[in-house]
């Protein structure tokens, strides 16, 4: 998976209202927009012809034991019956992939690595809804402040 931010916007620091172009492998590309932005978490809302529908959010803060923790939590589904299948045939095993990769990637890139193994939970929420016209579409799926 590759995000690339518009060569036409504002370079620096991703802000609320910005847009990136995601090339998904197998599934083409798809477009996200910043609905959350602080010190410690990003959290990026998926938009109209993107397989999934929902948002997820990145997001680092240091654990009791001073350790930088980093989490991605995404609350999304299949945005249509031709996403689901593909997901089911082949895409939850290839996102959870991407999404270890990513976390590795991060670890290494902050100079320690990662300590024990990436976890991956996959579980449906306690009230279903979905996510299009959820006025909550803005606020991240959880906030980055310690444990």
């Amino acid at each position: 998976m590759v995000f690339e931010r518009d060569p036409d916007g504002p370079p620096g620091v991703l802000e609320v209202g910005d847009e990136l172009e995601i090339r998904i492998r197998f599934s083409g590309d798809a477009r996200v927009r910043v609905v959350h932005a602080d010190t410690c978490s990003l959290t990026l809302a998926t938009l109209s012809g993107h397989p999934e529908a929902g948002r997820i959010t990145f997001g680092a803060y240091r654990n009791g034991d001073g350790d930088v923790a980093f989490h991605i939590r995404s609350r999304a589904r299949s945005s249509s019956l031709f996403s689901y299948i593909g997901f089911l045939a082949g895409g939850n095993p290839m996102q959870t992939t991407t999404w270890t990769d990513f976390v590795n990637a991060v670890g290494a890139t902050c100079g320690a690595g990662v300590r024990g193994e990436v976890q991956a939970v996959t579980q449906l929420p306690e009230s279903v809804q979905l996510d299009e016209g959820d006025t909550r579409m803005d606020r991240p799926t959880f906030i980055a402040r310690g444990d």
